[in-house]
């Protein structure tokens, strides 16, 4: 199994940096928005396992309309309020006919009146893994913001596995999840504070700053990871797919992403203006 996610790792983990630092945002959104369709179809088969049906074309649809916001509002300037909030501008109407980012999601609600696990899956899968088109088109440093955000993620959960395996002995939950441990957690928070150390070299952030992102980016990461596992027991699957070898789905790879990636982004929104 080892040799599976070591192997999957070193041809997916290249394509993905490459597409990070070199691609526009707007390609970063298509993939992205690909990523999100094939998690949500995961995400709606752990449903269909307990019996919980979902509007599966509709809540794909609404996903696509929010990674193309996202991608607008990575692409226009921001500015300050007086208390030196930053804002982004235009963010409560687009032009062209098409629904703003808030809309979206009146859209969808009015699309659905029988909510259900399509509202879930919208909101916990869709909606902040879409703030990777966001954090992307964040200016000349966004591409690096992303990238560090993944890394943090990957070198984390790369120290909790093996930490976990080779020296693990206190389950972290065992009832969502038997083979995590406390060693494992710790492992994986101090793994993603040494990606911050090393990201200080490529980015302006102070270092303070940037170790907090990492640690919030972490424990964030860890709680989404733990979310996925209780979804899976739930529908009494081990895996939430077969796509990727030695990993299980696309949502078992991005479940820790999935909190992360708008955590590190709000942290930047927020204290971005203050450095």
């Amino acid at each position: 199994m080892t040799w599976k996610r070591v192997a999957t790792a070193a041809v997916l983990i290249p394509g993905v940096v490459g597409l990070v630092l070199w691609g526009s945002t707007a390609i970063v959104a298509l993939a992205t928005g690909l990523v999100i369709l094939l998690a949500l179809f995961e995400y709606f088969a752990l449903g269909d396992a307990i019996g919980h049906r979902a509007y599966r074309f509709w809540t794909a649809t609404c996903a696509l309309f929010l990674i193309y916001q996202q991608w607008l509002m990575g692409d226009v300037p921001t500015g300050r309020l007086s208390g030196g909030i930053a804002v982004t501008l235009r963010s409560w109407w687009f032009g062209g006919g098409l629904p703003s980012f808030e809309g979206v999601f009146f859209v969808f609600v009015l699309g659905i009146a029988a909510a259900g696990r399509s509202a879930s899956g919208l909101i916990l899968v869709a909606f902040p893994l879409s703030f990777a088109v966001r954090l992307h088109g964040t200016g000349r440093e966004g591409p690096v913001l992303l990238l560090f955000t993944l890394v943090i993620i990957w070198v984390g959960d790369t120290a909790a596995y093996f930490v976990g395996r080779a020296i693990g002995k206190h389950p972290l939950a065992p009832h969502l999840s038997p083979k995590k441990t406390w060693e494992g957690t710790v492992a994986s928070f101090f793994g993603s504070l040494a990606v911050g150390l090393i990201f200080a070299r490529f980015l302006t952030v102070p270092l303070p700053h940037l170790l907090a992102m990492a640690a919030w980016g972490n424990v964030a990461g860890q709680v989404g990871d733990l979310l996925e596992s209780a979804f899976k027991r739930s529908a009494g699957v081990k895996d939430s797919g077969a796509l990727l070898p030695g990993h299980g789905g696309v949502l078992d790879r991005i479940d820790a992403l999935i909190l992360a990636i708008p955590v590190v982004w709000y942290y930047w929104l927020i204290f971005s203006q203050r450095w």
